[in-house]
């Protein structure tokens, strides 16, 4: 059964072609990017499934008033399988704009295709995944194969810009589509030989810090109170957070969790000013066993000692926070037929692993679902000239379809 399924797979390069450039030429930007939303690229897959006979299950869309039909749509379409478990493979359908014109080579929007490399927007990012469980879903519908799991498809909307009006809307208010015992496969991350399989994400922690001195002339420095002496030294006490935070966990690399200075705003323009005011940021990716609200305890209670220290004044803004999901565990099931999946495809061990980051896979793992992020990737979305390789998309089918016939 499995045979007749992969050889059908063998034979869709020109199918990926056709499915690719009908979706690279639909500029599915949401409207913090300028775009109408995910609508004409919604209806377009909408099409392709109605041509196999699958039916959409369910369309739900988002109330996002900024957009011209006033919703954002995602879909669900289901080919049923002996068991009315069901593993469902979720791509997303939003794309992030070309960027500067003038480092394509080629039209971003127009798919070029040279030998086994496709080019465009979205190609990688994430047409791969909508095009390799459409291969699957006309797999089974053109051999008339029954998998095991029946196969499932969400086609969501809002993932480059936070998952509002795309999987967390979905999860809130459908979640009765799923069942608790459903599999979950988010084909939005991995290594270019298909070697990464992500079980788990660190927290994430996006402080704004703002130091508040007195300006004056650098010749009467008593005059004034250094921003920038007192927010390096503060700098300098974050680094501290990595003795204090210092559990390891194998599963990431790197294997504890990481406090990093990063930008840094201009403060005055000329050399002879003492500045009053500084600004920089703090990136913290925390192992989940820390509370990301003590991380920011530390962090205010350093700030103290520098107010106290240097008599300045700090402020906090918390640009991003998010406590990571439970971890996927590794005896878990999509684990196992995941990992079996890519190896009997291409002989390779994946290596389970957890990722610094964040994906839309943190929202199913909240609610207890087991789900696993894994394709294989090129490492270039959001890129000019951005790639995809036939091949992956061909591969990665294969292994979805192992996972459900096995």
């Amino acid at each position: 059964m499995i045979e007749t399924v992969l050889d059908f797979l063998d034979t869709r390069r020109d199918r990926v072609v056709e499915l690719q450039r009908g979706l690279v030429a639909i500029p599915a930007l949401g409207p913090e990017n300028g775009g109408d939303g995910e609508g004409a690229k919604c209806d377009y897959i909408r099409e392709r499934l109605a041509e196999l006979g699958i039916p959409v299950q369910r369309e739900m869309n988002a109330p996002d008033p900024r957009v011209p039909s006033g919703v954002r749509p995602s879909l669900a379409a289901r080919v049923p399988g002996k068991s009315e478990r069901t593993l469902w493979v979720i791509s997303h359908v939003d794309v992030v704009p070309p960027g500067e014109l003038s480092l394509w080579s080629t039209d971003p929007w127009t798919l070029s295709v040279d030998g086994d490399v496709l080019v465009g927007r979205g190609v990688e990012d994430n047409n791969q995944a909508i095009v390799s469980s459409l291969l699957v879903a006309e797999a089974l519908v053109a051999r008339k194969v029954t998998p095991e799991l029946s196969l499932g498809m969400i086609f969501v909307a809002d993932e480059e810009t936070g998952s509002k009006h795309g999987l967390d809307y979905v999860l809130h208010e459908h979640g009765d589509l799923f069942r608790k015992d459903d599999l979950f496969l988010v084909p939005d991350f991995g290594e270019p030989d298909g070697s990464l399989v992500e079980l788990a994400e660190k927290s994430m922690l996006w402080l704004k810090i703002t130091v508040l001195g007195k300006q004056c002339h650098a010749s009467r420095p008593s005059q004034g109170n250094n921003s920038l002496v007192a927010a390096s030294a503060f700098v300098m006490k974050i680094r501290s957070l990595y003795e204090r935070f210092d559990m390891r966990d194998q599963l990431f690399d790197p294997p504890f969790s990481t406090f990093e200075p990063t930008k840094k705003e201009a403060n005055v323009e000329n050399i002879n000013t003492v500045p009053g005011k500084d600004v920089f940021y703090v990136d913290c990716r925390v192992l989940a066993d820390y509370r990301i609200e003590d991380v920011e305890a530390a962090i205010r209670a350093m700030g103290d000692e520098i107010e106290s220290i240097y008599g300045v004044k700090i402020e906090y803004e918390s640009v991003q926070q998010e406590q990571a999901a439970p971890a996927t565990p590794l005896t878990a099931e999509i684990t196992r037929r995941l990992l079996a999946a890519i190896e009997a495809t291409s002989g390779l061990k994946a290596q389970p692993r957890g990722i610094g980051g964040g994906t839309v896979a943190a929202f199913l793992r909240r609610r207890g679902f087991e789900a696993a992020v894994w394709a294989t990737l090129m490492h270039n979305a959001h890129q000019p000239g951005e790639k995809a390789l036939i091949v992956n998309h061909i591969g990665d089918a294969k292994v979805i379809a192992r996972m459900l016939l096995a």
